[in-house]
């Protein structure tokens, strides 16, 4: 299937590694012109040459901070200027994992709900805020936010609240911006095999996946590459779970 990529402008926040990495290398390969951003600046723009290389698509590198209205604003800016627009935002500028490992209420700390929500779920709505008009003046856009399986499953109270937070705004965005072309979408991937996954603990999280192993990084860039283009005009507001299916429960 031809994805209709070719020449598109996206921004991938958290795309120096992981799976931030593995959508912006699948949008290079579709076509895309891609900007890069996340925090750390050599990181960054090691990541960028070597897409850039193996994918010949122009991988600008940019540096921010998503917890920072003005970091944001600037990024924005700077990539538009950089790809001469923009026409693909994918969220995922984020502590893998979150930054709370609290599973009892007496060990939440308020520091660090507050600042995982900053960072994940008003980071997504700074980052949107600021690339929604130039969408908007488009006509045309997508908007793929990442957010994880803990949106389905207790056991850390601050994961699920920081999932369900962007499963929120994805719904509420997609409402304000659909009627003008956007499209906006949640991804929620399970355990998944990135640089930072070692063999013992993948081997312990495949027992709960029902494709019997976890899902690459790459796979999940599959999923968010088609939702990033003109054919996933159907799929709006809503979330598409890129974890290889949970043994047991029943979703509908």
């Amino acid at each position: 299937m031809d994805l209709e990529l070719t020449g598109k402008r996206a921004i991938v926040t958290g795309g120096s590694r992981g799976i931030g990495k593995a959508i912006a290398r699948e949008l290079a390969r579709e076509g895309a012109d891609v900007v890069i951003a996340a925090r750390g600046k050599d990181k960054l723009e090691a990541t960028a040459a070597e897409l850039s290389a193996e994918t010949g698509r122009r991988v600008v590198p940019l540096v921010v901070d998503t917890g920072n209205e003005t970091s944001v604003n600037a990024l924005v800016e700077r990539a538009v200027a950089a790809l001469g627009g923009v026409d693909i935002l994918v969220n995922n500028a984020a502590v893998p994992g979150g930054i709370s490992t609290a599973t009892r209420l007496d060990q939440i700390v308020d520091a660090q709900v507050i600042e995982d929500i900053n960072i994940k779920v008003v980071g997504y709505l700074r980052t949107a805020r600021a690339v929604a008009p130039h969408l908007i003046a488009n006509g045309w856009g997508r908007i793929i936010n990442i957010g994880g399986l803990a949106v389905r499953k207790a056991g850390r109270p601050v994961a699920t609240l920081r999932n369900v937070g962007v499963a929120a705004i994805t719904k509420n965005l997609a409402d304000e911006l659909g009627p003008k072309g956007i499209n906006v979408t949640v991804v929620h991937p399970g355990a998944t095999r990135t640089e930072r996954v070692r063999p013992e603990p993948e081997k312990e999280f495949a027992a709960s996946v029902s494709i019997g192993r976890i899902v690459d990084a790459r796979e999940v860039a599959w999923v968010v590459a088609f939702l990033a283009s003109p054919r996933s005009v159907a799929i709006n507001g809503d979330a598409v779970v890129a974890g290889g299916g949970s043994v047991g429960p029943i979703y509908y």
